[in-house]
């Protein structure tokens, strides 16, 4: 049974940063891709950022140049480093892993709030 665990939320001042970890557990096959989402209070759940298996990157507009994904594919680990945080980033932040022939996994996610 695959597992994702995310650590690293909390509360954090605009302009601050904050620094997701997502690890996933079990027998891993199939990698295509994981991604961070993330789904404010009133929200549908939105992507945030995607790292493939080749080590491709992709980013909704509005966090582009302020956050950043690096993976590690081979322990199937994935973070997610926030820069320069606003008031409008606060969400709870889940964790995504994507396998070809599997349904998507999800973490248990981590509530981010910036606010001074």
């Amino acid at each position: 049974q695959v597992q994702l665990v995310e650590s690293g939320g909390g509360l954090v001042q605009p302009g601050g940063s904050l620094r997701l970890s997502c690890a996933a557990s079990g027998i891993i096959t199939n990698f295509v891709a994981m991604a961070w989402y993330r789904q404010a209070p009133g929200k549908e759940r939105e992507l945030v950022g995607t790292v493939t298996r080749g080590g491709n990157t992709l980013y909704v507009d509005s966090v582009k140049g302020r956050f950043a994904i690096s993976g590690d594919i081979a322990k199937t680990t994935v973070a997610l480093q926030m820069n320069s945080l606003k008031p409008e980033d606060t969400a709870v932040y889940y964790c995504n892993l994507q396998r070809s022939g599997f349904a998507p996994r999800w973490g248990q996610g981590t509530q981010v709030t910036v606010s001074s």
